[in-house]
């Protein structure tokens, strides 16, 4: 197939990054080109995400894998810590990126945003692939303007480093933005026996953290009215429902010219 789009994965030895490359490497219109991660450099990305060798090195040097790539967009899961560094390289280099990397500072965000915009290059942060739990959000948002009163409870395995997570926080903005003008219950508690017993606080929106091997990533927000319930929940069963998401992102992203943030605004 001719014009493929031209991806390299960042964060290509890890848990997200090895189904990335999965993903790209079996949709006919997009070719892996170049691989990045600080760890496992100098392995095969074929061998490391268990589809066989494909001849496409894993580097710990940016620089390099977008100078010999030519790639068209980068598709990055890696840490918060270096981002920017990273965005600004890819940028530079006249990428497209989209990345699933949570905990940015907003100063960063900010920052590349006005390098998307100068180099007319589409970016895509998005704190959630899956499908569902884009739904999940807008489901909620729309919930929240009739159903005010609501808290999250988010769910995650036991080596996630941040919390909440960026789909808690996104959720909790996109509630408070909702219900703001509406009438919202107060806190009740008057006597907090434990710090934290009522969780974090976005907005006004009370956000709940769970930390347990056994689960993969869930979050359920719960809405409370006069004699009713009412309990909008997503589930993580596999990694693999990032995939399509994160598929067509690198497929849209290339249309776009600035900074966008949610993948609901590419569907």
């Amino acid at each position: 197939m001719k014009n493929k789009i031209r991806v390299i994965v960042s964060g290509a030895s890890g848990r997200m990054g090895s189904e990335a490359i999965r993903a790209v490497s079996s949709e006919k219109d997009l070719l892996l080109v170049g691989a990045f991660d600080a760890m496992g450099a100098g392995r095969d990305a074929g061998e490391v995400a268990g589809i066989g060798a494909n001849g496409v090195i894993i580097s710990d040097s940016m620089a390099s894998v977008l100078k010999e790539s030519k790639a068209d967009v980068v598709v990055d899961f890696t840490t918060a810590e270096g981002f920017e560094n990273r965005a600004t390289a890819i940028l530079k280099a006249g990428c497209r990126l989209v990345t699933g990397t949570t905990g940015i500072e907003a100063g960063a965000i900010k920052r590349i945003a006005r390098l998307a915009a100068q180099k007319k290059l589409g970016v895509l942060i998005a704190p959630n692939f899956a499908i569902g739990a884009v739904l999940m959000m807008q489901f909620a948002e729309k919930a929240a303007a009739y159903m005010p009163d609501c808290e999250i409870v988010e769910l995650h395995h036991n080596r996630k480093l941040d919390a909440p997570s960026g789909t808690a926080l996104a959720t909790a903005e996109k509630i408070a933005a909702a219900r703001r003008g509406l009438k919202v219950g107060a806190d009740p508690t008057k006597t907090v026996k434990l710090a934290g017993a009522r969780g974090g606080d976005s907005e006004g929106v009370h956000v709940h953290s769970i930390r347990l091997p056994g689960f993969l990533a869930h979050q359920e927000v719960i809405f409370g009215g006069p004699g009713q319930t009412l309990t909008i929940r997503h589930d993580t069963i596999s990694r693999e429902c990032f995939m399509p998401g994160v598929t067509l992102a690198a497929r849209r992203i290339i249309t776009r010219d600035k900074l966008v943030i949610g993948l609901e605004n590419l569907l």
